[in-house]
């Protein structure tokens, strides 16, 4: 069993949000990002910067857990 720690629910919940702003910019237009940022620029990339970085500690977590590895 793996133990997921709050990092990876933080992690997990800023890929959920990141997706969902992506659906929302294909289907409607709306950019939710941009929107949370009130059009600052930095602040828009600091949104992105954490989605991209909780997607990384995502992808770390498949490795820690070996959920990609079979072990038999």
């Amino acid at each position: 069993m793996c133990k997921i720690g709050i990092l990876d629910k933080l992690s997990f919940l800023l890929v959920l949000i990141g997706s969902l702003n992506w659906g929302t910019i294909g289907l409607f237009n709306l950019n939710i990002a941009k929107l949370i940022s009130m059009n600052i620029p930095i602040i828009e990339r600091f949104i992105y910067i954490a989605v991209f970085l909780g997607a990384l500690d995502l992808f770390s977590l498949l490795f820690r857990c070996n959920l990609i590895m079979d072990e038999n």
